[in-house]
């Protein structure tokens, strides 16, 4: 026995030997090297794919927070976001005690088309029963998305009905809106809210801003708020539309990737007319594109609070067994020369804990903890302001984050669905008598009030669960709240902060409950017009817009000596294009 231990560890230094005795040992050998050792000695089985996945997928994590492994199951499901359509039934669910319950019917779709309606609680998929304890995301997906023209069987338990209701749907592809809403603020002022740049963002945006301008947009605000990115392509489309031809947009440059700029053609559908970009912590990459790019040219103002800082660009290299890897392969610089990537030499989970660190730093609500380097000084093209790099894009009007709104009673009725479960179970049975009074969304936005027994029956049915009710249960060390409500609720008494978190949210409740059923009774848009009350950033934009003095800072401070010629016209013409100006 120690003659064979002997001759193994001989073979073992021998082989090591081998490999530390070559002049130049590629690295990529090297891995195929430990990984045909560990096939070959390892005492167990060994699973080579997982292995090998793991080992990719930490590579590339220690390059950069941005670049990453995606395993060839779920490649697609990470394009369809940007790719803006995926194959399935159009509903959008939340998983409520462990039943999938619907809580969007995406208009012209499927589901649509066969009557689902919001708050049916799916039971059976085919013959397979959906409700189960453990029941997740990744089920419902599996077994409701397929290719177009399959067919799937639901069994749907809907309020008011004895017995399930089953219906066929034939699968198609569902449409992914990336401007979820546009509309009118003011009577020049249009409003459009883009939540990702994807494949169908410019040709939803030319939509848009074609039906504005019909009812008499002649000025934009554009919401970018928790836009975290997407096609790097459709963001410089996006920034053409604003800019006069020539002007520079962005540029790209790696150490393997040749200088490559981009400009605006001159053909953009909005070069004139006051524009304002709403950004704020979650608004990152291609955002930062678009944002930094008005800043820079200044073409508009920004306002809300300071972006993500993602400055680095994302190239997608298909290997052969379908997996993918996302590489970062250059950093992008906007107008002035700034690249404003944030550090990331502490690793991937300090980069990650931005939000945190602005949050506890105060920055969020206001305090001027912020401060960059004169290193990463830059100055905007045509008034010569001063901006920064390294850290995102800061705004030129900067709004304080608002949670004077949220409670755990308030939080918990969301979290946990109530909200879109009783806002269906009321349409049910008010629908009509709803529409009949609120035929428009215009009237309903305007006149119509959520009743006192809508809530009242909204508590109730919150309180009687028991999830709900430890959510909102205040610990003994809590010392902060000095009100608490006790609810009881079976054989067991719960103390709670009720009456103190509905005081807190008495604003945003009621806003949520409208929006909610808005979304129910019209649209989406209709949802974003009945939540953009609260929208403290827009309702600062719609102040900021409506004086033009606010936007003097975006031209040249030039002065004339005295007895010397008025500035010629066209630099007149040059300095008032964007205020005044209709195309």
């Amino acid at each position: 026995m120690k003659k064979i231990i002997v001759v193994a560890a001989c073979f073992a230094m021998a082989a090591s030997s081998a490999f530390s005795q070559l002049p130049t040992y590629d690295q990529g050998q090297k891995f195929k090297d430990v990984l045909n050792i560990v096939n070959a000695y390892y005492t167990d089985t060994v699973d080579n794919k997982k292995l090998v996945d793991d080992a990719i997928a930490k590579i590339l994590e220690d390059l950069d927070p941005h670049s990453s492994y995606v395993k060839a199951q779920d490649v697609k499901r990470s394009e369809e976001p940007l790719q803006a359509n995926f194959e399935g039934v159009g509903i959008s669910f939340q998983i409520l005690k462990d039943t999938i319950t619907v809580q969007e019917v995406i208009s012209g779709c499927p589901s649509e088309k066969v009557g689902i309606r919001v708050g049916d609680r799916i039971v059976k998929v085919d013959d397979t029963t959906a409700v189960f304890k453990g029941l997740d995301n990744n089920w419902v997906i599996k077994h409701l998305r397929g290719p177009k023209g399959s067919k799937v069987s639901v069994s749907i338990i809907r309020k008011g009905n004895t017995q399930p209701l089953t219906f066929v749907i034939q699968r198609d592809k569902i449409p992914i809106y990336s401007v979820e809403a546009h509309y009118m603020v003011l009577p020049d002022v249009g409003y459009v809210k883009i939540s990702r740049f994807a494949a169908t963002t410019m040709q939803e945006f030319h939509t848009a801003v074609k039906d504005l301008r019909n009812k008499g947009m002649k000025n934009i605000i554009v919401d970018l708020q928790d836009n975290t990115g997407g096609y790097l392509y459709t963001a410089i489309d996006l920034c053409n539309q604003f800019l006069m031809k020539d002007q520079m947009i962005v540029y790209t440059q790696g150490l393997h990737s040749q200088k490559s700029e981009s400009r605006a053609n001159g053909n953009g559908m909005f070069k004139f007319g006051k524009v304002i970009v709403l950004i704020n912590e979650g608004s990152a990459s291609a955002s930062e594109i678009l944002s930094g790019c008005i800043q820079d040219n200044d073409r508009g103002l920004l306002v809300g609070r300071r972006t993500w800082g993602k400055g680095l660009v994302q190239k997608p290299f298909n290997l052969p067994d379908g997996s993918q890897i996302k590489l970062t392969t250059a950093h992008y610089y906007i107008p002035s020369d700034r690249c404003i990537q944030r550090p990331y030499d502490n690793g991937k989970k300090d980069y990650n804990d931005e939000y945190m660190r602005r949050y506890n730093s105060g920055e969020l609500f206001g305090s001027d903890t912020f401060k960059q380097p004169d290193s990463l000084k830059y100055k905007t093209i045509y008034s010569g302001r001063t901006v920064y790099g390294g850290g995102g894009v800061s705004p030129d009007y900067f709004v304080p984050v608002d949670t004077t709104g949220g409670s755990r009673y308030y939080n918990a009725l969301i979290r946990r669905g109530f909200l879109v479960q009783h806002g269906a179970e009321y349409l049910d049975k008010n629908r009509a008598k709803i529409l009949a009074q609120f035929p428009t969304a215009e009237s309903f936005i305007s006149s119509y009030v959520v009743p006192d027994s809508f809530y009242q029956n909204l508590y109730a049915a919150a309180e009687s669960d028991t999830s709900f009710l430890n959510d909102i249960t205040v610990p003994k060390e809590d010392t902060v709240i000095t009100e608490f409500t006790t609810i009881k609720f079976g054989d067991k008494d719960y103390r709670t902060s009720k009456a103190h978190d509905l005081k807190r949210s008495s604003k945003a409740l009621p806003i949520a409950v409208k929006a909610n059923l808005a979304r129910n009774l019209f649209d989406a848009n209709v949802f974003w017009q009945v939540s953009n009350v609260l929208n403290n950033p827009l309702q600062k934009a719609i102040a900021v817009i409506q004086n033009d003095k606010n936007f003097d800072v975006l031209f040249k401070n030039t002065s004339i000596a005295k007895g010397k010629k008025k500035q010629v016209q066209k630099d007149k013409e040059e300095t008032e294009r964007w205020r005044f100006q209709v195309e």
